[in-house]
């Protein structure tokens, strides 16, 4: 693949386990449809650089900027949770958005962040399509499940024990259940905990794997809990990876909820350069 600029300096951040690689794109050099290769290519671990996903921070003319955000898979994704909290630290980093207060374009919408430290808080995008209580039918077993898009869809089934249960080969048949196709959905497998937080793990669409922590996955668990009366606001989740994210929200007396915030760290790993081989396909 040819890029225009080579070699070319990234950041690797971690949003309490979910990783990416942040570049910063407001002088465009990868071509709108070389975007997906490229993000599949140095997405690989081992191979490349590894992550979950990729941001490129580009310019906007309704916000102080704006994201394209690449699973690993090099599917485009509406928005992330965690990967919002690490594009909100880069751009403070970076000159681009104040600390205080800032605002960044996604496909889901414009979003809301502030930072303090290492700490990055965001506004979530108004939840759509709640469905609770839902039964879904796989092979001769019927599991209890409820589902919302919080940026992007996701299904929420509360469990006895996680550790007993197998994420990657269940958290597989759901994404791709027919009922939510074409798109699909991530799976959250949720326990409730003595005393009172909450612990996830989650199958992501686009990784199509587990992964350490989901953000839009955390807020979806938060407020369907809040809405079987399992939690209140505020919410802490506790991610596979061993970190906590805490959901703030207001739930309105006809089971709306408004003023969603997500908040955890985001942590600055490394900061490197890509060079030509880290995009070469091994055959």
């Amino acid at each position: 693949m040819q890029i225009a600029r080579l070699p070319l300096p990234f950041v690797k951040m971690s949003g309490t386990g979910n990783d990416f690689i942040l570049i910063d794109h407001r002088r465009p050099f990868i071509a709108r449809e070389a975007m997906p290769e490229f993000a599949r290519l140095v997405c690989r671990r081992r191979f490349s650089v590894g992550a979950d996903g990729l941001i490129l921070i580009e310019n906007s003319d309704q916000a102080d900027f704006k994201w394209l955000f690449f699973n690993g898979d090099g599917s485009e994704a509406e928005m992330c949770g965690n990967g919002a909290r690490c594009a909100a630290r880069f751009a403070y980093m970076q000159g681009i958005a104040p600390a205080h207060h800032m605002l960044f374009e996604t496909l889901a919408g414009i979003i809301e962040a502030s930072v303090a430290d290492v700490n990055v808080s965001i506004r979530m995008t108004a939840p759509q399509q709640v469905k609770l209580d839902g039964k879904l039918r796989l092979d001769s077993e019927t599991i209890e499940l409820h589902s919302m898009d919080t940026g992007v869809p996701h299904v929420v089934i509360f469990v006895d024990d996680l550790e007993l249960v197998d994420v990657g080969a269940l958290g597989s048949r759901i994404r791709h259940h027919p009922d939510f196709m074409p798109a699909g959905t991530n799976v959250n497998f949720v326990q409730h905990l003595a005393d009172g937080t909450l612990k996830m793990r989650t199958y992501e669409r686009g990784v199509e794997g587990e992964t350490l922590a989901c953000g839009t996955g955390a807020t979806a668990t938060a407020l369907v809990a809040a809405l079987v009366g399992r939690a209140s606001s505020p919410v802490e989740i506790i991610t596979a990876g061993g970190d906590r994210l805490v959901i703030i929200f207001d739930l309105a007396a006809d089971k709306t909820a408004h003023n969603v915030f997500l908040k955890g760290p985001a942590h600055v790993i490394y900061k490197g350069e890509l060079k030509a081989e880290a995009l070469i396909e091994n055959s």
